[in-house]
């Protein structure tokens, strides 16, 4: 699925993200969402979300 999409994320699912510091490296960070921040049906660099651990970041991958 495609993490640019606001309507493939929602609370609860397991996705990989790149965190702001990482963006350089494409380091990914994996976790469960918590909120989505982006209010925009889409962004061209994915959806911002924050994870349960408070983590926040642009969804690169959906585990589902």
């Amino acid at each position: 699925m495609n993490g640019n999409e606001r309507k493939n994320i929602r609370s609860g699912i397991r996705v990989a993200i790149v965190l702001k510091q990482d963006q350089d490296t494409g380091k990914l960070t994996d976790g469960v969402v918590r909120d989505i921040l982006t209010k925009s049906p889409t962004h061209p660099h994915g959806i911002k979300v924050r994870l349960m651990s408070g983590e926040v970041g642009r969804v690169k991958e959906i585990h589902g």
